[in-house]
């Protein structure tokens, strides 16, 4: 009537368990002969080097697990500060050009003295 499979004999085992028959381990065969053994020696352990210095002395997975993810971020916002002072130099820049150029083509003598004066701030102001 079922499509099932007709089910193995359970055995007591000398424990006391109850096992399937089809699920006994394999008995022990004696090896005819001597056994070979194929030993592999080498002249020093493995290298564990980048493993040491990765997990330093006594600090785990977390750790490094964390400056694998910090890291970056880190780099990428000391970017965009450098970024933004870059761009602040380059208006400091220009802005001072712009004023030495009106202050020089506006005023006579006055004004080349002024744009000298001008000048002579921001090469001051760059030494810092």
């Amino acid at each position: 009537m079922s499509n099932l499979p007709e089910p193995a004999p359970v055995v007591r085992l000398p424990d006391g368990t109850y096992a399937y028959a089809d699920h006994l381990p394999a008995p022990i065969q004696p090896t005819p002969g001597p056994q070979v053994i194929h030993q592999h020696i080498h002249q020093a352990p493995p290298d564990r080097t980048v493993q040491r210095i990765a997990l330093g002395s006594g600090i785990g997975a977390g750790t490094v697990a964390a400056g694998v993810y910090f890291g970056p971020l880190l780099v990428g916002a000391l970017t965009a500060i450098a970024a933004n002072l870059a761009l602040l130099a380059f208006l400091a820049v220009a802005m001072t050009w712009g004023v030495v150029s009106v202050v020089k083509s506006i005023g006579g003598a006055d004004g080349a003295n002024a744009a000298r004066n001008v000048g002579k701030a921001a090469k001051v102001l760059r030494r810092r």
